[in-house]
Formats: C-alpha cells, structure tokens, sequence
C-alpha cells in the first residue's frame, strides 16, 4: 500500500489485513520503491497524487524493477477522464480504482489480480517444464549427431590410386544424408551418397540402417561385396547393390522412407567406373582440364517400388580426373534470389573453384571450398533447408606397383 494519507493506509491495510493479505505499507513513492527492493510484493495498491514522485511515475519505475514475477500494479484515484485512465495503463498499470474505495469493490479487484497472477505462476511453471523437456530433447539430438557423425569416420583416405574426401553439412541437429566409402581389395574403391527422404529423426535412423548395409569390408557386413573363390572379396555389381537395397526397404512394411543413391566403383588399374544412379542427382565429372560432365540420366529410388531394374552407368577416369558425387542439398539450395542453384549453377561453381582463389585445392580442401562458395550465394540469414553432402573421388592413376 502506497498512500500519503496515514489515514487511509490504516483503512485499506485493515480491510486487506481482515481478508488474509500481508501487507507493507509506504507513505511516499520514494519510500515504496525502496520497500519493493526487499519484500517483492505480489501486488501494489498506490494514489495517483502525492507529493513528489507520483503514482505514474512510480508505475514506470516499479516495472523496471528485476523481478522473477509479474507485480498486479492497482492506480488508487479520483480521476475518471478516458485520456487519464489511458495515461496510467501507458505507465504499465493494471486496474484502477476510484476514491473514496468501496470494499467490495476492492476485494472484487483485488481477486481479479490474484487470479490473474496464479495463470502467470502456472504459465511460467509450464514453461519451466517445457525448458527442461526441451533441453534434455536438445541433448538427446546433440548426442544423436555425435553417434550419426560416426557413421562417416574419415573424411578423406588416399589409397595410391585414389583418393576420396568427403562432406556432410546436416541442416539440423541430425540429418538424413550418408556419405561413405570402403575397399575390400587392392584393386578398387567404391564410393557411396545416400539422401534419405526428409528431415531430421525419422531420416537419421534410416541413414544409421542403410550405413549398417553399407559397412566394413566383407561380404557378410556389406552387401555391395561378395566372395569369389575362396578368399578374394570383390565389388557386386552396382546396379546388384542398388536391387538389394531396394529389395530389404521394400520388404519392411513399417519403412514409409525412402532413398536416392549415387554409388561408383573404380578400378585402380584402369579408371573404369561402373556407377548406378538410383534417383540421385548426376554425379559431376570434372576433367583433369577443367571441362566438366553430368553422368547418368536418373533412375528410381531406393524403396519407393519393389521388384526395380536399375541400370549401370560406364566411364573411364584419366589421371587427374575427378568425380563428385552429391546430394540434391547442392543442386537445390535457395539463393538469395529465391531460385534455385540447380546443375548448372553446380557446374559454374566448381569451374570457380578451378580457376579461383585455392584453384590447386584437392579433397577436403576442395569439398570446403565448394561448400563456402555456396554459403554465399545462399540467403542471408536462411539456416539450410536441406543437408547436404558430397563425396569425392580423385583418381592420380594406377602407381608403379601396379603396372609393373
């Protein structure tokens, strides 16, 4: 209770007294702000007019105080004018109540306030919880990603041959892209990407299956490998990779995803690549001059329709060459523009990396580059709407071991 008047602190205090209320009273503004610094009241009944600072000012000034909770701040006054009733709720009052004060009347705001004030506790309680859940959600997802990024172990690996790099940017916490590689042999290499559809926990976990198909280096850990003879592990052919994939989604009647994959094998000794593109954007190419191509013409997703032919896709790579096999993260990232990149813009971009600043950059190097050249074409401000990844082969030709 803030009131100049010693007289009507006594009467109001009583009745709040009366009604179960504790009650601090201050007989000047100056004095309540001080008092509102130690006992956080839930609640201020203050006159309008006093002397010195009045009950306006005294308004504004109690809603910068820190507080936990919201104050219910009631203007006590004999001025009933719209434009004055309109200066107080600008000062951040709540209610007002006209002098002389009626009992009835008060309690009946006074109730008005507290109902008021126990939705906030409840509404900051709620919010409390929600925190809390969020935050342990948030640290699920953190842990996810950590166990997702060890899907993709080794971002570069140089085999003699060749040499793979790759890159793998989730547009949130977890993501449904898959990059990979493994070699069984000494003969060859085979590269994957894999681009689950959708977003986030749903696409990780099917990444983290695929990735178990995919892994290791031999025939009963991944099925894109086969045993000929009695020791000799070798490439299934990857087209016979893309069947068996779709054949074990398509059979799971619980799976709704499903996924596009770029998949090559090259042979070290001669630059064949035989490569199966299953809905896949068209793996890039790039000469070791600078000229570059789109391979393969699409085909089907993995898991969309049973009992699916997929073709296989045949080139050779001349030392130097190299072939960069991506997600549609890159072809269909939003420009400032509000267009697409699309392949071309893909094409023109890395004839910028060959040419630009860093232009003698390999693998990683590269894949960064390629990534960092696209941030800045991208929105200002826009987080990724998709992830996006990319794996790279770099084929220096067969070394002398081999050839001998």
């Amino acid at each position: 209770m803030v009131d100049d008047s010693v007289v009507q602190l006594k009467i109001l205090s009583a009745m709040l007294n009366r009604w179960g209320f504790e009650v601090w009273q201050a007989e000047s503004a100056e004095a309540a702000l001080e008092l509102c610094e130690t006992v956080v009241p839930d609640a201020v009944l203050s006159d309008w007019m006093m002397p010195g600072m009045d009950g306006l000012e005294f308004c504004r000034r109690f809603r910068k105080l820190r507080r936990d909770n919201y104050g219910y701040f009631i203007l006590l006054t004999s001025k009933s004018e719209k434009g004055e009733i309109a200066a107080g709720l600008d000062a951040g009052a709540d209610d007002f109540l006209t002098k002389p004060v009626n009992s009835d009347e008060l309690r009946a705001r006074i109730n008005a306030g507290a109902r008021i004030l126990e939705m906030e506790r409840k509404l900051t309680d709620t919010l409390a919880e929600l925190r809390g859940a969020c935050d342990a959600i948030d640290r699920d997802l953190r842990q996810a990603r950590t166990i997702q990024e060890a899907l993709v172990p080794r971002r570069f690996h140089d085999y003699g041959p060749a040499r793979v790099s790759l890159l793998l940017k989730p547009c949130g916490h977890v993501g449904g892209d898959l990059v990979g590689f493994f070699s069984p042999n000494q003969f060859g290499l085979g590269v994957y990407s894999i681009d689950v559809s959708g977003h986030g926990i749903t696409s990780a976990l099917m990444t983290a299956r695929v990735a178990g198909y995919l892994g290791g280096d031999f025939p009963d850990q991944n099925i894109a490998l086969e045993r000929r003879f009695e020791h000799l592990v070798a490439f299934c052919p990857p087209e016979e990779v893309a069947r068996r994939l779709n054949a074990r989604l398509s059979a799971d009647p619980g799976v709704a995803e499903y996924l596009t994959m770029g998949y090559a094998v090259i042979d070290f000794a001669t630059g064949s690549v035989k490569m199966v593109q299953a809905g896949h954007p068209p793996p890039l190419l790039i000469r070791a001059n600078g000229e570059v191509e789109f391979m393969g013409c699409g085909g089907l997703p993995i898991g969309l329709l049973s009992d699916v032919e997929y073709d296989r896709i045949e080139f050779d790579m001349r030392p130097g060459d190299r072939l960069l096999i991506y997600s549609d993260g890159f072809s269909e990232a939003r420009l400032k523009s509000g267009q697409m990149l699309d392949q071309g813009g893909l094409a023109e971009l890395v004839g910028q990396c060959l040419v630009g600043q860093g232009a003698d950059a390999q693998g990683t190097e590269f894949l960064d580059d390629l990534f960092w050249r696209l941030s800045q074409l991208a929105r200002d401000g826009v987080p990724l709407e998709d992830d996006i990844s990319a794996a790279l082969l770099e084929f220096d030709g067969p070394d002398d071991a081999q050839t001998a």
